[in-house]
C-alpha cells in the first residue's frame, strides 16, 4: 500500500506556529495550486489545500517562508473522526513530512 502525496503551490498566508495541548508545535501551510487546464470559461480554476506540519517541519516553514513563496509538500493523506452538529464526519488532512522551500517572493523582488 502507498499513502503519499506531492503538492507545489504558492503559500497563501504567513505560517504562524502554535502549541498543542501535549506541546507539540503545529502549523497550517495553507497552500493555492493552480490547475493546468482551463474551465468551461476559459480561465485556470485554483484549489486550496491545507496541510498539517509539525515539530521542526513547522518551525522551519514559518521562519523561512512567507504569504507569496512556493512550496513543495510532501506527505500523506489522514483520516480524523469530526464531530460537527451531533453528526461525525470523516474529514481527510494533508500532513506534512517535508517541506521543500522552492522560491522566495522577496528574492524574485530583490532580482527585479
Amino acid at each position: 500500500m502507498l499513502n503519499q502525496i506531492v503538492l507545489v503551490g504558492r503559500l497563501t498566508r504567513d505560517i504562524v506556529v502554535n502549541k498543542s495541548d501535549n506541546g507539540t508545535k503545529v502549523a497550517t501551510i495553507s497552500l493555492a495550486i493552480p490547475r493546468s487546464f482551463k474551465n468551461a470559461e476559459g480561465t485556470y480554476d485554483t484549489d486550496f489545500v491545507d496541510c498539517t506540519a509539525f515539530d521542526m517541519v513547522a518551525e522551519n516553514t514559518s521562519e523561512y517562508c512567507v504569504k507569496g513563496d512556493i512550496v513543495g509538500v510532501k506527505g500523506r493523506v489522514q483520516s480524523k473522526l469530526v464531530e460537527k452538529d451531533d453528526k461525525k464526519e470523516n474529514v481527510l488532512q494533508v500532513i506534512c513530512e517535508k517541506v521543500t522551500f522552492l522560491s522566495s517572493k522577496s528574492k524574485e523582488e530583490e532580482s527585479e
